[in-house]
């Protein structure tokens, strides 16, 4: 899947599957990001991306056990793949990069 980028939006889901590890499912991750960047996002916007994602073979997911709370149903958690650590990888070093190309006067024109 060579070339595959990811919005900023799908990188903030993958950074909080990764920081979730063990336990990164829907609502999970719903809560760690309103946590984290105080930006309210509805689960139906969560779902999608992980779908998305994993469809791009960037994260995988798998059945948890059933527990009364959630009425029996089991929770679907997500895991990031190798393929997609490499990607993540690959944005962070990208915008290291940009940043650091950035001169120290354009911030003094501000």
């Amino acid at each position: 899947m060579k070339g595959t980028n990811i919005g900023e939006f799908q990188e903030l889901v993958m950074l909080t599957v990764g920081m979730l590890y063990d336990d990164a499912y829907g609502v999970a991750i719903q809560d760690e990001i309103k946590k984290q960047t105080n930006r309210k996002v509805t689960l139906s916007t969560i779902h999608a991306a992980l779908n998305r994602l994993e469809d791009k073979g960037l994260l995988v997911s798998r059945l948890g056990g059933a527990t009364e709370e959630r009425g029996g149903r089991p929770k679907r958690l997500f895991k990031i793949t190798a393929y997609g650590r490499q990607v993540l990888e690959q944005s962070r070093a990208m915008r290291n990069r940009m940043w650091e190309l950035i001169p120290c006067v354009a911030w003094d024109k501000m």
